[in-house]
This record gives structure tokens, C-alpha cells and sequence, in this order.
């Protein structure tokens, strides 16, 4: 009986703490599904509109003191995947980027954030943009609670930027949309 009441107690704990995880939400993209011509690239022979998509986070893990965005694509024939979009040290009271928040402009991210180079070589947004004739991409979109700001410098690299965020995370959720040119 005692490990039947410990057994409960325990599930009910995973379901408490699965119903309040770290989560990534947005209206433009969805998890699994084909991404929108409005979120692919200007440029590299794509013709598409270039527009961050509209991403939110709730749940917020206790000690987070600042988020970043990514935007990877770990199937981009490079041999080290393609990073598409970091932002880092967004301050803690953001909690949704709107649709087009990432233009290279910077008009739109809010003051202390910074948008890293991305493999374009832009500080920006740079949408999806496989080769023609691929299997469908996998886009991940991930949001990270971090416990602080990461010194950085506005030029480091892309890995860099993604081993530092890794490795400093308190938590991340993903939305993996696809994407592919025929």
C-alpha cells in the first residue's frame, strides 16, 4: 500500500511539473507543420518575405534573469547545419516577440537584446532557404531562460553563440517547423 501511495504521489508530481514546463507557443508556426513562403529568405536564390514569425514563452523557470532565440536548421548541407536567427540577452520582462521583430534594421528588438550574425552574415532574421530538390528541412525555433546575460561579442560565431546558450541554459522549448523549395 505504501508504494502504491508513493507511486501516485509520484505521478502526480511529473504531471504538475510537465503542465507547468518552460513553454514555446506561436500563432505562425506549428510544431511539425510546413513552414509559410512569409518566413523564407530574401536572397541565396529564395525569394520569400524574410519575416521572424510571432513566438511567446510562459512557464517560466525560477532564476531566469534573460531569454534568447534561435532559429536552426540542422539539415542545411554544410556539415555543421545553417543558423538562421540569435537573439540574445532579451530581458526577462519579454515575453513574446510579434511577427517581424527580427529585421536586420534592429528597430524592433527591445533595448539590451542583441540579434548575432547569423550564416547569412546578417544581424537579423534570415528565413528558411534549402537547396532545391531537398527533403523537407527541420526549422527549430527555440526560446532559453537563462539565469544571466551572456557577455558576448557582437561578431562571435554562430557556434559559439549556440555552445554558450547550451551550455548557460536554465531551460528551452522548441517548435520544429519544416520547410522545403521544389
Amino acid at each position: 500500500m505504501k508504494i502504491y501511495k508513493i507511486l501516485i504521489a509520484s505521478i502526480i508530481l511529473m504531471v504538475s511539473i510537465s503542465a507547468y514546463s518552460f513553454e514555446l507557443t506561436s500563432s505562425d508556426i506549428k510544431q511539425g507543420e510546413d513552414l509559410s513562403n512569409v518566413f523564407e529568405f530574401n536572397g541565396f536564390g529564395c525569394n520569400g518575405d524574410n519575416i521572424s514569425p510571432m513566438l511567446a514563452w510562459k512557464n517560466i523557470p525560477e532564476g531566469t534573469k534573460y531569454f534568447a532565440i534561435t532559429l536552426y536548421d540542422p539539415d542545411a548541407p554544410s556539415g555543421s547545419g545553417w543558423w538562421h536567427w540569435q537573439v540574445i540577452n532579451i530581458p526577462k520582462n519579454i515575453l513574446y516577440f510579434a511577427r517581424g521583430t527580427g529585421n536586420s534594421d534592429q528597430t524592433k528588438i527591445p533595448n539590451g537584446a542583441m540579434q548575432m550574425r547569423n550564416d547569412y552574415g546578417i544581424y537579423g532574421f534570415g528565413g528558411a532557404c534549402p537547396p532545391i530538390g531537398d527533403t523537407k528541412h527541420h526549422y527549430q525555433f527555440t526560446v532559453y531562460a537563462l539565469p544571466e546575460k551572456l557577455d558576448m561579442a557582437k561578431d562571435s560565431s554562430a557556434a559559439l553563440v549556440g555552445f554558450m546558450l547550451n551550455a548557460n541554459a536554465i531551460a528551452s522549448s522548441t517548435i520544429e517547423a519544416l520547410y522545403q523549395r521544389d
